[in-house]
């Protein structure tokens, strides 16, 4: 089929209950999802594979939990107080406001980066004729920074000394605690340590669903290593992070694609970064990021928070060193918009549309799903259902309306097997299973039922 567009992948989402408009009932909020009931499924698998391949799986990782809500100082050592931010123009006209940078990116050519000062930016919008995409009059105002962190206020009284941020990233708090975990765990360089958590930005310009919002969940690993293991150590991820998408995800390899930045386009505290692009249905934007961070952060809180953060060498303590970093970084959101986006499939089977989610059976939604034939089976069948629920096995029970259509539900939300309880079932104490991408079906003794490996059957 063609590649999918974002209104059908967003209907078809909400239809089944992956994703809701957050505050419908009271006109929504812009940019703002609720994952439903197979979203939340879907999250915390994904979340968990990743746990399980980039941390528990792997010898010398460690996982942590920091708070949203940090001293206010950190964000002024990380720089994230004085470069966090988004040039902001608006339209005299209309009061539209737009990101400068966006703009001359959607309507010329011109080279711009994260440090193109501000009159450079009027200067091509003007030499452009760049209008509102609003009104169409070119009545801009001057170039503002628009810092990207909520804040909020420590106390019952908001005095300018009690503000604090919502965490724009989760690294931060990773950082700062780079020496509790060096001695608590014992851990000798090079060790990395991971975290699964929450970040908020005040962007200007969200959208395209889920894939920019305001409020969403990162998946970050701070590797930290000597200087000369910094190239070793960011080959290491880049191929990690293949592996995770192409083999245990099953993207599409064209679908993925690598931006090496230049030195010039780099952030502040990068000596080398590429993302990972994926194809998405408003086109192609980053997924997931490496970046060769270097020194940069441990010098920095080191420098404001007047506390040793160097690494002493237990082989050699006359060598006390500032370790380097390397960052992979994820949104989980974002992830998950893209693994659906690809797995997501239409086709005509006996002239009727089928649509179907070829999700991975590490992470769908639902392992399996009974299916008594008949109503008056519903018991016998009950009784397979919680026996595999007491297996801690993922799976659903539905026994509303034709076996058909039936399957064409469990299609529709990524199920990859189907285990149909038939009248025979009561006497030879067998099952039909279906398997979802191929429509396959084959008769088993429930006895004989491998969870582990159904997928040899077929």
């Amino acid at each position: 089929m063609s590649k999918v567009n974002q209104e059908q992948i967003i209907n078809h989402l909400k239809t089944y209950g992956f994703v809701y408009q957050n505050s419908e009932i009271y006109g929504g909020l812009s940019n703002a999802w609720d994952m439903g009931p197979l979203g939340s499924l879907l999250k915390n698998n994904l979340k968990n594979l990743w746990i399980n391949y980039f941390i528990t799986s792997v010898p010398n990782m460690h996982l942590i939990d920091t708070n949203i809500i940090l001293n206010p100082l950190v964000w002024k050592a990380s720089g994230h107080i004085d470069n966090f931010s988004d040039p902001l123009i608006d339209c005299k006209n209309c009061k539209s406001r737009y990101r400068a940078d966006k703009l001359i990116e959607e309507n010329c050519n011109e080279k711009i980066n994260e440090q193109t000062a501000d009159d450079v930016l009027i200067e091509i919008i003007n030499k452009h004729n760049i209008k509102c995409p609003n009104c169409k009059k070119q009545e801009w105002t001057k170039i503002r920074k628009f810092n990207l962190m909520f804040e909020t206020f420590i106390g019952v009284v908001e005095d300018a000394k009690d503000k604090a941020f919502l965490r724009p990233e989760t690294a931060q708090g990773i950082f700062i605690n780079f020496k509790n975990i060096a001695r608590t765990q014992r851990a000798k360089l090079p060790f990395g340590v991971g975290q699964i958590g929450k970040a908020f930005r005040n962007e200007i310009t969200p959208g395209n669903f889920i894939f920019r919002t305001r409020e969403f969940e990162q998946m970050e690993i701070e590797f930290f290593c000597e200087e000369k293991d910094e190239e070793k150590s960011f080959d290491m991820f880049e191929q990690k992070i293949k592996s995770f998408l192409f083999d245990q995800l099953k993207i599409k390899k064209e679908n993925i694609s690598i931006i090496n930045y230049p030195k010039e386009e780099l952030s502040h505290y990068s000596k080398k970064t590429i993302d990972f692009f994926y194809d998405f249905p408003h086109g192609k934007s980053e997924l997931w990021g490496l970046a060769n961070r270097g020194v940069y952060d441990l010098t920095h809180h080191q420098e404001f928070s007047k506390k040793d953060l160097t690494y002493l060498d237990p082989n050699d303590n006359s060598k006390k060193i500032i370790a380097s970093v390397i960052e992979p970084s994820v949104g989980v959101e974002r992830l998950l918009y893209a693994v659906l986006i690809d797995a997501y499939y239409e086709e005509i089977v006996e002239n009727e549309t089928r649509v179907v989610l070829k999700l991975d059976e590490k992470i769908a939604p639902y392992k399996i799903a009974v299916l008594p034939l008949n109503n008056k089976l519903t018991e016998e069948a009950n009784s397979l259902f919680f026996e595999l629920l007491s297996k801690n096995v993922s799976a659903t029970f539905d026994s509303s309306g034709s076996i058909g259509k039936r399957y064409r539900r469990q299609d529709a939300i990524g199920t990859p097997y189907c285990l149909t309880f038939d009248f025979d079932s009561l006497n030879d104490k067998s099952v039909t299973i279906r398997e979802r991408d191929s429509m396959k079906q084959v008769r088993i003794k429930i006895s004989d039922i491998n969870l582990d490996n159904l997928k040899s059957l077929f």
